[in-house]
């Protein structure tokens, strides 16, 4: 083994620490199962180069199957955790997975406070009558500190001196679509006074009540937190620093004994995301506030098409919103809870693809995934159309001098 050379073994120890961390990513994940099969895989690939090296391949095998058990004993499912006597406030209960949550949770056992934008709306009623008279209704719009303020003490009333089992923060809004130049700074504002600065408020809030439980925090995410989706900048943006505060959250809540753990849902259809009034309204507010040279550099009929496919991919999204449901149940009783959770299908792919792929593959998985355009902006139209007609021009003028010769 001394003949071979410090670059041999250099390389090796490299692959060894990049296989490794892969594997230890992917099982991290929980993703599916294609994936981890793909990472040993290239463990059976370190095995064979390490047995070309003369290490006892046996030795090596015996260490993976170890590491294995350890992993899967570990990991072993356990009983969830009785849902009697918890509390749990959870916010954006209106319609969506708030209003489905709030009514699974209830059904589980929890003492539910959910709040809704509106008391008398349908949401709210349907709850009323459906659930038990555990579930507390109270009117809270996030971004009025007031009425958070507020919740808390209605929450304290009725708590006494128990502490609050969990938080789930579901309350969210996507007010804009279309390229991020296109994008209103109303809507990036819309977007972060909600999906930020709305739920920072509300977790701040009631810290205190969770850390006296060493309760649980569920933050219901999305990918565009991570990734680049095509036309959902001002959403994303809001989602990526909502994603890095509940992240640092994490961390600081170690210590008190208070789990922080993250949903990424697929695609699902909620609120308004299927209604055409609504992305009508979007389309002419967007058209109505840009200005004239911006609208004509883009064109009118480049911004359509991006609501008309806003609302087919809204219209073919899935139904069943149990994978999401049955995740934010996981998260609260389960002994363990995941620190990130990928609800729905495809997610995982996704996350992994963006993970371990070059840059040029996930971008295009992403534009093939979301919103697939086939209209260029209408100032790019032009240009392509000149060159064409250019080169043209110049291909006749070339037969003609052949003719002439």
């Amino acid at each position: 083994m001394e003949d071979y050379a410090l670059p041999f073994w250099l390389y090796m120890g490299v692959m060894s620490v990049f296989v490794g961390g892969a594997i230890k990513k992917v099982l991290a994940s929980h993703i599916s199962a294609v994936p981890t099969l793909v990472a040993w895989l290239s463990a059976t690939v370190l095995v064979e180069r390490l047995w070309s090296f003369c290490v006892p391949a046996v030795l090596v095998l015996a260490a993976l199957c170890l590491a294995c058990c350890l992993y899967s004993v570990r990991t072993a499912p356990m009983p969830a955790l009785p849902a009697e006597g918890k509390v749990v406030f959870i916010t954006g209960c209106d319609s969506g997975f708030g209003n489905a949550a709030a009514r699974n949770l209830d059904e589980l056992g929890f003492e539910v406070f959910a709040t809704v934008l509106d008391l008398s709306g349908q949401g709210a009623r349907d709850l009323k009558r459906t659930c038990s008279p555990r579930l507390t209704l109270l009117q809270v719009d996030i971004t009025q500190p007031q009425q958070v303020q507020q919740a808390l003490l209605d929450t304290k009333a009725k708590l006494g001196l128990r502490g609050l089992w969990g938080l789930v923060n579901n309350a969210g809004v996507c007010v804009n679509f279309g390229d991020a130049e296109l994008s209103l700074l109303s809507n990036f504002r819309g977007c972060m006074e909600v999906n930020f600065f709305g739920t920072l408020f509300v977790t701040k809030t009631f810290l205190p009540l969770l850390r006296q439980a060493k309760g649980r925090i569920v933050t219901i995410s999305s990918p565009a937190g991570d990734q680049p989706f095509p036309s959902l900048a001002a959403y994303g943006a809001s989602k990526a620093a909502l994603n890095l505060f509940i992240n640092t959250l994490r961390h600081e809540m170690e210590p008190w004994g208070v789990k922080v753990s993250t949903i990424l849902p697929s695609s699902y259809k909620t609120g308004q995301s299927s209604n055409q009034e609504y992305w009508e309204k979007q389309f002419k507010h967007l058209v109505q506030n840009l200005s004239p040279s911006l609208l004509e550099e883009y064109g009118e009929d480049y911004v359509e098409e991006t609501k008309e496919l806003f609302h087919s991919y809204a219209r073919t999204a899935n139904e069943d919103l149990s994978p999401v449901i049955d995740t934010i149940s996981e998260a609260l009783l389960s002994p363990r809870p995941h620190v990130r959770y990928f609800a729905g299908p495809g997610v995982g792919l996704m996350y992994f693809i963006y993970s371990y792929f070059p840059f040029s593959i996930s971008d295009r998985f992403l534009q093939k995934l979301f919103v697939r355009k086939k209209l260029a902006p209408r100032a790019l139209r032009k240009e392509n159309s000149l060159s064409l007609n250019g080169l043209n021009h110049n291909i006749n003028n070339n037969n003609i001098e052949k003719v002439v010769k």
